[in-house]
């Protein structure tokens, strides 16, 4: 397939998707002393790259230059790659340059948090969160306001009369309502424009973590006048193929054009004396210091790419392997899934799932599927611990002492869960592949010699060590 610039893009038919993933099918070691393809279950945390992300990378490569700040013409280039990168990402989500202005910066936990200190709340503003929000969604809002959070029932899903009683009983102290697209736990979605429709029936804003809604549906930010508009919205490039480390906050502009931005220096003023600051305008107020001008190159070559694929293919593709997955999963003795576990229900969630394997701790079953059978999947409770914990019904003085352990440096007990997380290029095969070595794992047929790093409340299998080193090194 050709490749092209950052100005176009050819259109990519999902068929070819896979073909196009840096290292799909890699081999990797396994205990047997084999190499098995390996397959990633873990796109929740970060998906692969792109080639055709990689590919506009390299061609940009040799133009790489200081950013708003040279003369030269490699300077220029780079300037006009790190605007066009901006006009791209503010496109892919429906924002408009008149009100609303795309903020880089590294990820979408750094893009709360900027938000967190731009907004000037104060303890006495109501921030609503929900259960099942990421730390990054909960921990910022708690360091400058009160924050509150909705309910959800015991499969996961928001309980969202819950939200009206919030906003009845707090009224116009409720300044924000910050609430995920999509969890990264159970795939379970928000109706993110009619919760934005009820934050603006009582004059507060909306801001959506995006983190896991963007790589799978289409998002549109809609205009200020609509009843059911997005504020804010947050994204990571590492989730949406393009892992170069970079992230944006989209927003409303008038939010970022007055007041002092939390990180203050290079780039975000326009005159500066020994006794007076006078900062610039948006977005250059917020990013400060050299950006990270490759990966917003990066972003929206990634964006650009699944345009032409089509977000509803995308989203169409993973419903099909996520109601596949759960259909395999709930057949098999021993397996709980939770959230969820319809199969029917694919299409209104995403292709996240958690489950246990009833016998075994968490943390054992994924070192096994890793070291075993080349499957890379998640385990733990995903930086959403009271979500997790709720699911798991687990009781209040249970979690005390596990929070005692883990102060003592024991993370062995720590309750968790396994997580598999679907891609575009994933395949039914790759799931068969996982149901089978879960289907052995449940009978017991595996290593029986694993050690746990009470410290890390990591497994690894006694007396094997692969060779990192042989994949990769800089020493």
């Amino acid at each position: 397939m050709a490749t092209t610039g950052i100005k176009g893009h050819k259109v990519t038919s999902l068929a070819k998707v896979r073909s196009r993933i840096v290292g799909v099918n890699q081999p990797v070691p396994v205990l047997s002393g084999a190499k098995k393809p390996y397959i990633f279950f873990d796109n929740a945390a970060s998906t692969p790259v792109l080639q055709e992300v990689l590919d506009c990378v390299n061609q940009f490569m040799p133009w790489y230059s200081s950013v708003h700040r040279g003369s030269g013409f490699k300077s220029q280039v780079a300037t006009k790659a790190y605007e066009d990168a901006r006009e791209v990402v503010g496109k892919f989500f429906g924002a408009n340059k008149r009100d609303h202005v795309v903020i880089f910066g590294k990820n979408t936990t750094e893009a709360i948090n900027k938000l967190s200190y731009r907004l000037g709340l104060s303890k006495d503003d109501v921030v609503i969160i929900s259960m099942m929000e990421h730390h990054s969604n909960d921990l910022p809002w708690r360091q400058v306001a009160t924050v509150k959070r909705i309910k959800v029932d015991s499969a996961g899903h928001l309980i969202e009369s819950d939200l009206d009683e919030l906003l009845a009983k707090y009224g116009n102290r409720v300044k924000l309502i910050s609430i995920t697209g999509g969890s990264n736990v159970t795939g379970q979605l928000t109706d993110i424009h009619r919760i934005a429709k009820k934050a603006h029936a009582v004059d507060a804003k909306i801001m959506i973590d995006a983190a896991q809604l963007a790589p799978h549906r289409q998002i549109e930010m809609k205009d200020l006048d609509d009843p059911e508009h997005l504020d804010y919205i947050t994204i990571s490039a590492h989730k949406m193929y393009a892992p170069f480390g970079t992230g944006a906050l989209i927003g409303r502009r008038d939010t970022f054009e007055s007041g002092v931005p939390e990180l203050c220096g290079g780039g975000t003023i326009d005159l500066v004396t020994t006794g007076r600051v006078e900062w610039t305008a948006p977005p250059d107020r917020d990013e400060a210091g050299t950006p990270n001008v490759v990966g917003a190159v990066a972003l929206a070559k990634a964006l650009q790419t699944l345009a032409s694929i089509s977000m509803r293919q995308i989203s169409a593709h993973e419903a099909e392997l996520t109601s596949y997955a759960l259909a395999k999963l709930n057949k098999i003795a021993d397996i709980e899934v939770l959230g969820d576990k319809n199969p029917a229900n694919a299409e209104f969630r995403l292709g996240v799932i958690p489950f246990k394997v009833n016998k075994l701790a968490s943390g054992l079953a994924a070192a096994i599927l890793s070291t075993e059978y080349g499957i890379g999947v998640r385990s733990g409770c995903f930086c959403a611990h009271p979500y997790v914990t709720g699911l798991l019904d687990l009781p209040s003085e249970d979690i005390e002492k596990f929070r005692g352990e883990v102060i003592a440096g024991d993370r062995s007990h720590m309750p968790g869960v396994i997580r598999i997380s679907f891609g575009m290029y994933n395949t039914k095969e790759e799931i068969d592949v996982l149901a089978s070595a879960l289907e052995q794992i449940v009978k017991g047929n595996y290593y029986q010699n694993y050690n746990i790093d009470k410290s890390t409340g990591d497994y690894h299998a006694a007396g094997w060590e692969p060779r990192l080193d042989t994949a990769f090194s800089l020493l």
